[in-house]
């Protein structure tokens, strides 16, 4: 009985239950994370205060001297146009936004996330295969290394809200809409990080590992295969974290000189047009939802791409 009681209620070293050790964990890491929300929700609301003030005198309380603190803040926190709208205002637009409509309706913003999370994919993947050609062509040729690398890292330069509006006049004028400029523009900003990523990753084994296949007459193929692109791996795969965040913004703002009708950019500029402040934070919300969903995905996929190599021979 003593031994079935220790297996169902297993000990920690520190003679802690395994349930009780990992509740404190969770606390121990969610407790920061929680105090900085709250300090920001705080500061959100000082702030909507602050910046909607001069509109709240000028609209509701002009020519009146009997109004009170908590008629200030009831008008201040529920401006139809707000400078900034309060939290709680961008959390209805939100819930109306995504729970309340139709995805398949213009005016929900899941539908637009999903315009723009295809063309962030697309983009992404893309990216990802040309920074891997492109880092490996690098790695084998003294040539295209001095050659291509500096205007590899020149072309970052570009800012990509210059870049995108000749992109998609260029490819309009060959008849190359929707979905492709968007993924076009994504995919400009995704290379870079895989590429510079996979040369360092390619060119980090040593002397010695080298060397051994080297008497093992291995070819190039081979020691590509078997040493450099497993050395490569730790470095690629977080790199791929950087280049779906960088696509997501750069698929978002191709859409903003597009005029488009869906996606999330084109989400904030209607929003912009009609004055309505909160619809543009419900979109920089749902933007920075739809980073976070990318962005776990493609760390699940290195979670398992890594568990695998583990268990190869």
């Amino acid at each position: 009985m003593a031994a079935a009681t220790r297996l169902d209620h297993p000990v920690t070293a520190g003679g802690e239950s395994f349930a009780a050790g990992r509740v404190r964990a969770f606390s121990q890491h969610a407790t920061p994370i929680l105090a900085v929300f709250a300090v920001v929700i705080v500061a959100w609301y000082v702030a909507a205060l602050f910046l909607n003030a001069h509109q709240v005198i000028e609209l509701e309380f002009r020519g009146r001297t009997d109004w009170t603190w908590t008629e200030f803040v009831r008008h201040a926190m529920s401006m139809t146009r707000p400078v900034l709208p309060a939290p709680h205002q961008v959390a209805v637009e939100f819930f109306d936004s995504v729970f309340l409509r139709s995805p398949t309706s213009p005016r929900s913003l899941v539908y637009h996330a999903v315009v723009t999370s295809a063309a962030t994919i697309l983009g992404f993947a893309l990216g990802a295969v040309l920074g891997v050609v492109l880092a490996v062509l690098i790695v084998h040729s003294r040539t295209l290394d001095r050659g291509m690398l500096p205007w590899i890292i020149a072309s970052q330069t570009v800012p990509v809200l210059a870049l995108a509006p000749i992109v998609i006049v260029l490819l309009g004028n060959l008849g190359i809409t929707g979905l492709i400029p968007k993924a076009i523009i994504s995919m400009y900003l995704c290379f870079f990080p895989v590429t510079i990523a996979m040369v360092q990753g390619l060119r980090s084994p040593g002397t010695f590992e080298k060397e051994l296949l080297h008497t093992y007459a291995a070819s190039k193929a081979q020691t590509f295969w078997k040493l450099r692109l497993p050395a490569a791996l730790p470095m690629l795969l977080p790199s791929l974290r950087v280049a779906i965040a960088a696509g997501l913004v750069g698929t978002i703002v191709a859409e903003l000189p597009t005029g488009a009708q869906a996606g999330l950019g084109a989400r904030l500029l209607n929003g912009s047009y009609y004055g309505n402040v909160a619809q543009i934070w419900a979109a920089l919300l749902m933007a920075a939802l739809l980073g976070l969903l990318l962005t776990g995905a493609v760390t699940s996929i290195e979670w398992l791409a890594l568990r695998r190599s583990r268990r190869l021979p």
